[in-house]
């Protein structure tokens, strides 16, 4: 299928008209905070699974803000004599952003979803109709060119990316160009690739419709458009990840083998940042008959790059397969073709011996140290978004740790982090706890098993003595030869920083 049976889309060289729609929308409260005043946090979240009848309902007067729900959101056709006073209709019309019908009625050309910024702002994200999301409810067209606009996975991404102010940054596979929009916050300059050249169109007016700074928006398959002389502060991509047997849908099917796609973008990326430069991912991975998975993403890490790699989620094959089968509609496709098709997926793991699919997040930052950091680790856990600067801290803490031997370390001076709470875990009535537990209560929300001196010293670290000095006095209070102790107890203090347990001070 060609990009020719996809609506007509508005023209990205009129920014005075996405400026007067924009306007607006924002004056009839068309926002994400003014949709879930109207709609209610039900028919609000049904939206975002693509259910649409809980809107509907909420949505049968004729205020602005209703008018435009179901225009721009359930792509209702609406009387244009209703909504003339409501938005530039005649410019809206000439740009191609409400295309006429028949009997005086207006129907938008694209989907327009309000989105929320991490400060407030007021967003909007385009995408094609029917496409605000996906999802196992199936997308609403099978064009391999179609553009979706915000779902779980760019929200994710959004969130664990590092958020300092950067001279340049690179949105690999933009799509409907969120993540290129929340960029443009921090960086002087934003690059956009898109393999389909309708993804940076849309990408154009999501820009222009927020209000934000152009792109320079480029076509080409991950790294191809970028010259070998460019590098960047911050790349980002959620890239077309998905392992298939065959490259039906641009937006989630890389076309390369089994997980290929995901490992060259990881490993090319380390020759396009600088100093000290972020380039987090999104991705899957093969977890593969007789072969470590760990070992599997360590070997992606290029050279000069510390990593982290957060393995999110496991799916065996079957729920894979029919996790993608169903993002894709197919199961409301003919019994047959759906069951051919289901087959293919698995015959495709089987040639390839892969049992599951993993799915998470990578962050690389090049680094100049001799040894770099590479943690591999699964943590299917609940965490406290956005984590971009626990992502920034965890690396921090990697050169903290990289620059500071055990004697430097009883040297320092530390505090507890925020927000962790001490849990003791044994049977009721006994004299001791079989066991000491740390939780934090925000960014990864971690967990770790302390012994008593490792409690003991964790509850004292206020920045004031120095570890070497704590562990003299917990030495003196327990009876224990004090050099022993100093000893022993480094590894423990170096893993209490490397999770975030514990802060270095300046003391």
């Amino acid at each position: 299928m060609s990009n020719a049976s996809l609506h007509a889309l508005p023209s990205a060289d009129r920014p005075d008209v996405a400026e007067r729609l924009r306007d607006a929308l924002l004056a009839a409260d068309f926002t994400a905070d003014g949709l879930l005043d109207l709609l209610g946090a039900p028919a609000y979240a049904a939206l975002a699974r693509s259910e649409t009848v809980p809107a509907l309902r909420a949505t049968r007067g004729d205020t602005p803000l209703q008018l435009l729900v179901r225009l721009f959101l359930l792509q209702q056709s609406v009387p244009r004599a209703r909504v003339t006073g409501v938005l530039p209709v005649d410019d809206c019309l000439a740009s191609g952003w409400l295309v006429p019908g028949d009997d005086g009625e207006v129907t938008a050309a694209v989907d327009v979803r309000p989105y929320g910024g991490p400060d407030g702002e007021d967003w909007f994200i385009v995408s094609d109709l029917g496409c605000a999301v996906g999802g196992a409810g199936g997308i609403g067209s099978k064009d391999e060119g179609v553009v979706l606009g915000v779902g779980g996975a760019s929200t994710t991404l959004a969130g664990i990316t590092v958020r300092t102010p950067v001279a340049a940054a690179l949105d690999l596979g933009t799509g409907s160009g969120i993540q290129a929009l929340h960029a443009a916050q921090h960086a002087t300059r934003v690059t956009a690739t898109d393999l389909n050249p309708r993804a940076l169109h849309i990408t154009a007016l999501t820009l222009a419709l927020s209000g934000a700074p152009a792109a320079e928006l480029r076509e080409g398959s991950l790294f191809e458009p970028v010259r070998a002389d460019e590098t960047y502060d911050l790349i980002v991509s959620n890239p077309p990840f998905v392992i298939s047997p065959g490259a039906r849908l641009t937006y989630r099917d890389g076309g390369m083998g089994g997980d290929d796609l995901c490992r060259t973008l990881v490993q090319e990326a380390g020759e396009r940042l600088r100093e000290g430069g972020f380039a987090q991912f999104l991705a899957n991975w093969q977890h593969v008959e007789g072969e470590d998975w760990q070992d599997r993403l360590r070997s992606w890490v290029p050279r000069g790059c510390d990593a982290w790699i957060v393995q999110r989620e496991v799916q065996d094959v079957t729920q894979y397969a029919e996790l993608w089968l169903r993002d894709a509609g197919d199961h409301r496709s003919d019994p047959a073709e759906y069951r051919a098709r289901y087959d293919a997926w698995l015959d495709e793991f089987e040639t390839r011996k892969v049992k599951a699919v993993g799915f998470g997040w990578i962050t690389l930052r090049r680094t100049g140290a001799a040894e770099p950091s590479i943690t591999v680790e699964e943590w299917p856990h609940s965490v406290e978004q956005p984590l971009g600067d626990t992502v920034r801290a965890h690396f921090e803490r990697v050169d903290y740790l990289r620059a500071h031997d055990d004697a430097a370390l009883l040297a320092a001076h530390f505090r507890l982090a925020g927000e962790i709470v001490q849990e003791q875990v044994g049977l009721p009535g006994a004299e001791d706890p079989e066991h000491v537990v740390l939780r934090q209560n925000r960014g990864m929300r971690r967990a770790t098993k302390v012994d008593t001196v490792g409690a003991g010293f964790a509850g004292v670290c206020d920045g004031t003595l120095s570890a070497g000095r704590i562990l003299d006095a917990i030495a003196q209070l327990v009876g224990e030869d004090p050099v022993s102790l100093r000893d022993r107890t480094p590894a423990q203090i170096r893993l209490l920083v490397e999770l975030g347990f514990l802060e270095p001070t300046t003391g």
